[in-house]
């Protein structure tokens, strides 16, 4: 089983950024079992991270020449633009990342829901059963 801590990969990638003129910034991608973290070009700047239990999915991968861009779409719909050169695989990399997160998340709260009903459908001790 991944750790949270584990890195998966490591690497340069661009993010759009939110200004008027949209320029794309490369940062140091950092892809973990749990989140991806940003970290800007300028030293001791704090990275950004997308945790994946706020991001829905990956989106629009389109390959263009040397790029692949690519959208990653939040649970409140936002929507973070990025670009990697196209023999880096980051989307298809941050794709699987996910949905190994979403499946051990979904394992997970199947497994909780077992142990809720399982005191349920035990008999009390001493309880008097059926003929």
């Amino acid at each position: 089983m991944k750790t949270p801590g584990e890195v998966l990969r490591e690497g340069e990638l661009e993010k759009r950024s939110d200004s008027l003129f949209q320029l794309w910034k490369k940062k140091r991608g950092v892809l973990t079992p749990d989140r991806l973290r940003l970290f800007p070009a300028g030293p001791g700047a704090r990275p950004k991270e997308l945790r994946f239990h706020s991001i829905l999915k990956v989106d629009c991968v389109e390959r263009t020449g040397k790029y692949v861009y690519f959208t990653i779409v939040t649970t409140d719909r936002k929507e973070i633009d990025f670009r990697c050169a196209g023999e880096s695989c980051w989307n298809a990399a941050i794709t699987l990342a996910l949905i190994d997160f979403q499946n051990r998340r979904a394992l997970e709260d199947f497994r909780s829901r077992q142990e809720r009903a399982a005191p349920a459908a035990q008999p009390e001790p001493g309880a008097a059963r059926a003929p």
